[in-house]
């Protein structure tokens, strides 16, 4: 049996680090550009989920999506309005690792 029949195969996971003092700035920042990519982003083919989120004290935002395939995962990687929001994420303080698309081995 496979465990992963039935349940989304590439979960995406993008990850920055940033000052905790200059929380506020970042979190403001970044749910600026809410509206224009959740509009860019939920239309998107084989798309299950997407969420942003942020830890203020450790000073760590992650934006986690879920997709179908890693030909969906990577339409991120040239999504115009996500390059258009990296900018101002960064002049924020936020500075990114590299993006990494996981293939899923199970869930619950």
């Amino acid at each position: 049996m496979d465990p992963t029949k039935g349940i989304p195969k590439i979960v995406r996971i993008s990850r920055g680090q940033f000052d905790p003092a200059r929380a506020d700035e970042v979190r403001r920042t970044l749910s600026a550009g809410e509206q224009a990519l959740h509009a860019a982003i939920a239309p998107l083919r084989g798309l299950r989920g997407f969420y942003a989120a942020i830890d203020d004290e450790a000073g760590s935002v992650v934006n986690v999506s879920v997709w179908g395939s890693y030909e969906d995962a990577r339409q991120m990687d040239t999504l115009a309005e996500m390059r258009a929001q990296r900018g101002p994420v960064e002049q924020a303080g936020v500075t990114f690792e590299a993006i990494v698309n996981y293939e899923t081995l199970w869930s619950t």
